[in-house]
């Protein structure tokens, strides 16, 4: 029986693709595909490799006034036995901070939290899930996501679905000690998912709900945060007033406390008002509170009871809004039409049709006055009272025309900006498009291409979340063309730094959006990435139906680019699937299309794809001698790693046929053409290699010194869904040296691997692989029943190379009888 044979994603002109399953299963002879073979080949236990702890703390808020007694009983929590002590019960420890919306629950926290935080020195992680935002809500699954790779969890190790991530999240944090701030947050079911499982860590919540469920159920300590007393409020405003004013009166200043219900959020903005005017008498600053309250309609309250406060701070908010200048005053407005609460100074210029140096001016007017905080450079976000504020205020003043004017313009910065980002990140495999143009006022992003790109993926990964609703937005608008679009710009960076789900409904949200549109060029490459995002996810199926239609377009369309990157897509689908002669077709088309372009690193890529699937079906003379073209050609290309992957395979088309020294000589030389480039993955594929051909010489121990190097570089690297093929060649290592218990361990590792997938042909050999094992071990009865659980899958299989493997199971359990 043959090992695992893992293929390349076949996409050019890339980094392959994370995310995907390319365990294309072997044939006779052991054959490795060179291409995306990554995660570890673990001989004893998984480590992460360490990092800088994550420090993702916001700043402590100045002018904190008070809160000893909520700062006490938090401190309690801290008071409890030690994590591994007798005493200890092994119960998270979370605390909850709720309250009314501005009296204070996240400043609280903050504070809290940067107290507290030298007790846990593997970090601290802090999301805001704004939960009451006027805006979507943020996704727990992508919240996971971002906490993982804080914690040095390497992208392709992050599994997609909220409950895979939520289980690999508690084992991480199992043996760390993390501090974790969970601000603004709705709902106990939001909240539970992001729970580590270890007393280890602590959690701290703010919620204006009383979260009870996670009271009685988890054993939350809840902290009511109560407004301020008046002694607190007057203190609160003298400490901003520090240094501006002095002499004011204590009843007055009593009454200014009033009229903001008590609220910190109210306070500070009245503080900052009265504190820019330091000649301002505060009898006056309170006449215009009064005056304010009762020309200010009220929004709806947030809850029972809390109607003054309501009241308060809305009228606070007018009334600060209303002294603003007119410009201040429409750039804060035009700012609640923005994708999200957060964004750059750049996209508060296109939203306002302004340069970026006035829009910073203003946007630093509206942080000094408390209507928006700074939170990094040249970025702003919003309190969620103050966007909701600012929501309303634009739809009372601006007109329909002048919305929408503001949406597609910010939305066109987005859409341009991404496209710079893409280009800097040299993702040369995304389609060619003509951009959807913008308002001569919106100055898209541009990014430095000395720097390899990573000013551009940086800019992308901070504005993810705003590029993801800026498609929803779009779509919802009726800019279809923008919808399409910011996905099929971004088609590489999402695919080379995303787990596949992330972006897949923003990608079907495109689609409608080009069927809408009648855009047949936008349907076409909105369903060949959806068709990558399926690929990764091994949805093969949906996969195969995604590339189908995108080629049919693009045939019909006339687009040989397009047809030749949808045929190669739907080529490599079929490869996952282990149907080659499909597959064969495929990439013939694709590298048809090449030649017509004349596109030489295509052509050099599509020819070794083509060399893989004759290589799957045991047609070695073919797949030597395009082997050897497409290496010509990528040397010629001068594309380094794409080479070095070519002559991976070549080496294992040469160990197929029983040439052992020349597949170690192009192993090697694949090996110091990937070290050269610094390709990493390509490196561990050509030391994979060579520990495949000291396997099929018998030379195990020599093997196991190659897998061992490999293995070091698949952790860094990373790839779960790719450990399986790994381990698979492992145990025939062990098997070789007679360490039969361990040969056993790591082929049921595979077969777990490829289960979970549904990854079936894989599965096959790898049972067949485990019964060999079982039999040395003594266990005859177990591997009947892998084998006959073997046979069954490889029954669906009706090519030549699945008839042989039969046959070859076959003969194994009749030598057993």
């Amino acid at each position: 029986m043959t090992e695992k044979r893992i293929g390349h994603d076949g996409e050019p002109g890339s980094e392959p693709r994370p995310g995907t399953n390319n365990d294309l299963a072997g044939t006779a002879g052991n054959v490795v595909q060179a291409g995306e073979v990554r995660g570890g080949v673990h001989f004893h236990s998984v480590a992460l490799a360490s990092a800088p702890c994550p420090a993702q703390l916001p700043g402590d808020v100045g002018g904190f006034v008070n809160r000893i007694d909520e700062l006490r009983s938090l401190h309690a929590l801290l008071e409890l036995p030690p994590p591994g002590t007798q005493q200890n019960s092994g119960i998270l420890r979370i605390a909850v901070v709720v309250g009314t919306a501005g009296v204070g629950k996240t400043s609280l926290a903050i504070r809290w939290a940067h107290q507290i935080k030298e007790h846990f020195p593997d970090g601290q992680l802090y999301v805001n899930l704004h939960g009451y935002d006027p805006g979507p809500p943020v996704i727990v699954t992508d919240v996971l996501g971002r906490f993982l790779r804080a914690l040095d969890v390497p992208l392709e190790h992050i599994p997609t679905g909220e409950e895979p991530r939520a289980e690999l999240f508690r084992s991480v944090t199992a043996d760390r000690r993390v501090l974790i701030v969970l601000d603004n947050a709705a709902t106990a079911g939001e909240i539970r998912p992001l729970l580590p499982g270890s007393s280890s860590c602590l959690v701290a919540i703010t919620s204006r709900t009383r979260m009870s469920g996670l009271v009685v159920r988890e054993g939350a300590h809840r902290v009511g945060v109560e407004t301020l007393s008046q002694a607190e409020s007057v203190q609160l405003l003298r400490t901003v007033f520090a240094g501006y004013r002095t002499g004011d009166d204590q009843e007055e200043l009593a009454e200014l406390a009033r009229l903001c219900a008590r609220l910190p959020l109210a306070l500070r903005i009245v503080a900052e008002r009265a504190a820019a005017r330091p000649r301002m008498p505060l009898r006056d600053l309170i006449a215009d509170l009064r005056d304010e309250s009762g020309l200010w309609d009220a929004l709806s309250v947030t809850g029972e009871g809390e109607t003054e406060e309501a009241d308060a701070v809305r009228t606070v908010f007018a009334w600060s809004y209303r002294t603003l200048t007119p410009q201040n005053a429409r750039m804060f407005r035009l700012l609640g039409l923005h994708p999200g609460p957060e964004f750059r100074v750049e996209a508060a210029a296109a939203l306002a049709a302004t340069t970026t140096v006035r829009a910073r001016r203003h946007l630093d007017s509206l942080a000094a006055a408390h209507l928006l905080e700074e939170c990094g450079h040249d970025r702003y976000q919003f309190h969620d009272l103050l966007r909701a504020y600012a929501v309303d205020q634009t739809q009372r003043e601006e007109s329909p025309e002048s919305r929408r004017a503001a949406l597609e313009r910010v939305l066109g910065w987005y859409l341009h900006s991404a496209a710079a980002a893409a280009l800097a990140g040299s993702c040369s495999y995304t389609m060619p498009l003509t951009l959807e143009p913008v308002d001569d006022h919106v100055r898209p992003m541009s990014f430095d291409d000395g720097d390899d790109g990573k000013a551009g993926i940086a800019w992308y990964e901070t504005e993810r979340d705003n590029l993801i609703t800026a498609v929803r937005i779009a779509g919802a608008i009726g800019l279809d063309r923008v919808a399409w679009q910011i996905p099929a710009v971004l088609t590489m960076v999402i695919a080379d730094r995303e787990p596949a789900d992330t972006w897949l409904p923003a990608q079907r949200m495109a689609l409608e959006s080009a069927l809408r549109a009648g855009d047949r060029y936008g349907e076409a490459i909105t369903l060949d990435n959806l068709g990558i995002a399926c690929r990764h996810l091994f949805r093969l199926a949906e996969a195969e139906e995604c590339f189908s239609a995108a080629l049919n377009t693009f045939q019909e369309l006339g687009n040989v680019f397009g047809v030749a990157r949808a045929a190669n897509g739907l080529g490599v689908t079929h490869m996952f699937a282990h149907r080659v002669e499909d597959a064969t077709t495929c990439f013939e088309q694709a590298l048809e299309q090449a030649n017509e372009l004349g596109n030489v690193l295509y052509t050099g890529a599509f020819t070794r794809n083509l060399g893989w699937a004759f290589l799957e079906c045991d047609e070695l003379d073919r797949a030597e001698e395009l082997l050897s073209r497409s290496a010509a050609i990528l040397a010629d290309a001068k594309e380094p790693l794409e080479q070095a992957e070519a002559l991976t395979l070549l080496s294992a088309v040469h160990r197929r046929a029983g040439r052992f020294t020349p597949a170690n000589e192009t192993a090697e030389r694949a090996l110091a053409i990937a070290g050269e480039a610094d390709g990493k993955l390509f490196e561990s594929l050509a030391l994979l290699e060579l520990g495949r051909n000291a396997v099929a010489q018998r030379e195990a121990t020599e093997a196991l010194a190659h897998l061992q190097q490999a293995a070091a570089l698949f952790q860094r690297i990373g790839r779960p869904d790719l450990q399986a093929a790994a381990w698979d060649a492992t145990g025939e290592a062990y098997l070789l040296l007679g360490r039969v218990e361990e040969a056993v361990a790591f082929h049921r590792q595979a077969c777990s691997a490829f289960r979970s997938r549904d990854d079936r042909w894989s599965l096959a050999l790898s049972l067949a692989h485990l019964a060999v094992a079982l039999t040395h071990q003594g266990a005859p009865q177990e591997a009947r029943e892998q084998r006959r659980e073997a046979l069954r899958l490889l029954t669906a299989f009706h090519d030549t190379v699945a008839q042989a493997r039969r046959s070859e199971v076959e003969a194994a359990a009749r030598a057993e009888t």
